[in-house]
């Protein structure tokens, strides 16, 4: 009898007690990643900038606001938030309580598939399967029916105010302190096919002092087009950084169609003969229904960004 039940029993409580760090522990060890990209001319100042994504707000987290909030300390130049800001049709007060201090310091987003429509239940497989079927994101022209909407025009006015800029399928600015000016190049989410890049084509802004290009989802025809026009630098989010990690291994999906070995972090994307430096951020939240992480902790990125070769 013992040797009848004791493995399953086993295996059972071994699943059980990695289903429950991961949703208790390790979904709330909030890190910081802190990366240099040498990507800014010759004789410019060292920026700081402070991505955030995929944060996924749900009524109630309290550590996660609390965390948000503390980032204001590290005093960025500017603030990139690449999307999926939301999981909770009544989130946005406290996704705005979180990211206020924030939203004092310049800054530049655009929006994920989450900040415009509520998740839906799904079985975790289902990513394996598109990913072996070669399927990502959106299979038609509209969301499906019965789809919640989240209240996304309540984001974009209190994101908007604040001064930060909106990037969906359109080109934006920031004036430093000092006169250093950095054009920026954004897409809609590619992953619901939103992203329309005859809008922005064209390539960095001649007469700024740095172009960025940012997206939330890292598609590849994105990062194409991007690198192509010559971009130096592209921010993205979206991976979750895989969000179920095998360890030592690494991540076993991206739901797009961006390799795993660049699921997130800091690496190089080439196309049309260029090379472009390109972040992706792990995030530091899940989808409501799936509030489980394992070997890859929440995040957001200081990117420190200084002058080339």
């Amino acid at each position: 009898m013992r040797a009848r039940y004791g493995v399953p029993l086993a295996i059972t409580a071994v699943g059980a007690a990695g289903v429950a760090y991961a949703a208790g522990i390790e979904a709330r060890s909030f890190r910081l990643r802190r990366v240099t990209v040498p990507m800014l001319p010759r004789g410019a100042r060292p920026l700081r900038v402070l991505q955030i994504s995929d944060v996924h707000m749900v009524s109630g987290q309290r550590k996660k606001r609390a965390w948000l909030q503390s980032l204001a300390g590290l005093r960025p130049d500017f603030v990139v938030n690449t999307g999926d800001n939301l999981s909770d049709q009544e989130g946005v007060p406290e996704l705005l309580d979180a990211l206020g201090p924030l939203m004092e310091f310049p800054g530049v987003y655009v929006f994920g598939s989450n900040d415009y429509y509520g998740p839906k239940l799904r079985n975790p497989a289902r990513y394996l399967l598109e990913k072996a079927q070669g399927r990502h994101g959106l299979n038609g022209n509209a969301p499906a029916v019965g789809v919640v909407h989240n209240p996304w025009e309540d984001l974009r006015d209190a994101f908007d105010s604040a001064g930060w800029v909106g990037l969906n399928n359109t080109r934006g600015r920031l004036k430093l302190p000092g006169g250093f000016e950095l054009a920026f190049t954004g897409l809609d989410d590619p992953h619901i096919k939103r992203d329309r890049y005859a809008l922005v084509e064209g390539g960095p802004e001649k007469d700024a002092d740095a172009s960025i290009a940012v997206v939330h989802a890292p598609y590849l025809r994105t990062l194409d087009a991007f690198t192509s026009d010559g971009y130096p630098l592209i921010l993205a989010g979206h991976t979750h950084g895989g969000q179920l990690c095998v360890p030592f291994y690494g991540a076993l999906v991206t739901n797009c169609d961006l390799d795993t070995a660049r699921v997130k972090g800091l690496s190089t994307h080439e196309a049309g003969g260029h090379r472009s430096y390109m972040h992706v951020s792990a995030g530091c939240g899940t989808n409501r229904y799936t509030p489980v992480r394992f070997a890859c902790p929440p995040e957001a990125t200081l990117l420190t960004l200084v002058a080339g070769e």
